[in-house]
Parts: C-alpha cells; structure tokens; sequence
C-alpha cells in the first residue's frame, strides 16, 4: 500500500463512476443541509475542503455565498473550473494539499464532504483539522461528513462489494487492521474490458476520538465542530 495512494487514486475511471454515482438531487440535499447547519448569512465566505470536482461548491455559489475550494486531484480541479464557468458562478478554486491552508480567520464556515477524511496518518488528519480551524473566524462552525466513524462503519462492515453504474464495474476487498485503526481497500474497476486495480487505505475513528481530535484542533479558537454528530451519526 503505497504511504500517498491518493495522489494516483482520483483520475479516469475512478472519478467516472463517481460522478455517475452522485446525482443532481443529492448535491442540493448536500447543499440544504451545509447552508442550514453552518448558519451561513447572505454572501457568508465558504471554505470547501477537499472539493472534488466543485459540486457543492458550485451548488452553494448559485445560492450567493462566496465559495473557496481546495483539493489535490488536477482532473476534478480542471472539472470544477469549467462547470463554474458553465454555470455562471464565480468560486476561487485552489489546487493544492488539503492541509496547506494559507487563509487566517476569513471564512464564516468550512465543510469537508465525500467521505474523504483520514486518508492520512494521525498526526495529518490533526494537521488537516488545525488547517481549517485557522481559517474560520470566530464563531464559525465547519461539518465533517464522517461516514468511516466506527460506530457507524462495523455494523454494515462487509469484506468484498461488487458494484456496477454507468457501464462501470467495481469489485472491492476490504480488510480492517485493529492494530492501526485502518481499512485497507482493494478496488477493481472494469469498463469496457480494461481492468483498472487501485488501493486505498482510510483511518477509522470511533465517535469519541474523532470529536476529542476535533476539539483539539479547535483549542483557543471559538469555533464550533458539526459533522462527525450532525451528519455521520445520524445515518446509522
């Protein structure tokens, strides 16, 4: 298992299936619950971190907020740019590291949707979560959509899935190691006969560790953490 398997996991194939995989009516369910839950005001600045190919960002700028968003994957980079401009809205993408965050205090609210936080080792995520808690003024709340929180992940934990959308086939192995509080996952991606093999590996908190990580990355900053309670927990 490569130490950085995200940076050659999110192009081609990969990203196909889950563009098929998320509809028009999810993004602005998605978007309903963001803006309600980060109490976002008129023009409110909106940090949107990683963003992927801009969906809800772009969703939430047609609403009137100021939209920023940050992610690594140059394909849905290129994507986000180009759907924002098909779609009238002005959003200030940035690609670069997640935890590479060079605001302080400028933004009303921040969300990290997608299922795309631990991919990293502990001290990361920590570094991740500091990143953002830096960025948000005083106040300002930022939803972690969790869905990997144990709590959440074991009762419906299956070793292998087999999926097909789009014309895509996904096969997936997966496998829990107790000693690193890690799922390694094994995907195949076939489409039109040509097979596509690529790992992935993901941090599984409990709900306790995760909001300790949480409030932690929030000392001495007046912000409040929403997501591992407001969105993972209650789909269990």
């Amino acid at each position: 298992m490569p130490d950085a398997w995200w940076e050659n996991f999110f192009h081609g194939v990969a990203l196909d299936f889950w563009r098929a995989a998320i509809s028009d009516e999810q993004t602005r369910a998605e978007a309903d619950f963001i803006a309600k839950q980060l109490q976002l005001a008129n023009s409110a600045r909106v940090l949107d971190v990683p963003c992927g190919n801009g969906r809800l960002s772009i969703e939430l700028a047609k609403r009137g907020f100021n939209l920023t968003g940050v992610d690594l994957a140059q394909e849905f980079m290129d994507e986000a740019q180009s759907s924002s401009l098909q779609a009238g809205v002005n959003v200030d993408w940035h690609t670069q590291d997640m935890r590479e965050l060079p605001w302080s205090g400028e933004f009303d609210g921040a969300f990290c949707f997608g299922n795309s936080f631990g991919y990293l080792d502990d001290d990361a995520n920590v570094d991740f979560l500091k990143a953002v808690s830096k960025t948000l003024k005083p106040g300002s709340r930022f939803i972690l959509d969790a869905p990997a929180v144990a709590e959440c992940f074991f009762p419906i934990f299956q070793s292998s899935r087999a999926f097909e959308l789009a014309g895509i086939k996904v096969d997936t192995e997966h496998r829990y190691d107790h000693e690193q509080g890690r799922m390694f996952n094994d995907f195949t991606f076939t489409r039109n006969g040509v097979v596509d093999k690529r790992p992935s590996s993901q941090r599984v908190y409990t709900y306790r560790e995760l909001a300790e990580l949480l409030r932690a990355a929030a000392r001495g900053e007046r912000h409040e953490a929403i997501g591992c309670h407001a969105v993972s927990l209650q789909n269990c």
